[in-house]
């Protein structure tokens, strides 16, 4: 049974997937580093279960999540990496249990690889997209209006208030410059 956390926005998801990294950083930052020193996957691999379930809870957190339609090949790819990644510990640490370093030193390529998928597949999902011009014609309300419009509007209005100032038509002023401010604000663009 898979329970799916359906995000209505990418705002949402977004937030989902801050607290995964903040849960995962320091897992990936402890595999990396055994990944990347010998004698420490030696030294720690009684630790590797505990990275191997973290590993674990976060691809289940993944694989859980309903991503936006634009990150939908980007979450799946990192859920294939966390999935590779749990399993390539396990092998790791199954192999340094049976047959030392010698047996796990062929895994650690790969699996320094697959720990570079995640934080890639991050970078990828954290990258900010473009929206194609379809959407951006989309997101434009109807009734927009051209600033060239209000501007012309504020034009008219300064052009006229002036006029009236200079005959010494000071109602009329007063009412020109109302009627300018109010142009301005109702078709502002």
């Amino acid at each position: 049974m898979r329970q799916t956390l359906s995000i209505g926005s990418p705002r949402a998801y977004a937030a989902a997937m801050a607290g995964l990294w903040i849960d995962l950083e320091l897992a990936l930052a402890r595999l990396d580093s055994r990944a990347g020193d010998a004698e420490r996957l030696l030294d720690d691999r009684e630790s590797l279960s505990a990275l191997q379930y973290e590993l674990h809870c976060a691809a289940e957190l993944v694989s859980g999540l309903t991503p936006p339609p634009d990150a939908a090949l980007v979450h799946e790819e990192l859920a294939e990496a966390l999935t590779e990644a749990r399993e390539l510990t396990a092998e790791i640490a199954e192999a340094l249990a049976h047959g030392g370093l010698e047996a796990a030193a062929p895994l650690v390529w790969e699996w320094r690889g697959v720990l570079f998928r995640i934080r890639f597949a991050r970078v990828r999902l954290e990258r900010p997209r473009a929206m194609p011009a379809a959407a951006l014609d989309q997101a434009a309300p109807e009734g927009a209006r051209s600033p060239f419009l209000a501007a012309g509007a504020v034009a008219v209005g300064s052009a006229l208030v002036l006029v009236a100032a200079l005959l010494g038509l000071w109602l009329l002023v007063a009412f020109m410059l109302t009627g300018t401010v109010a142009g301005s604000v109702l078709l502002r663009p």
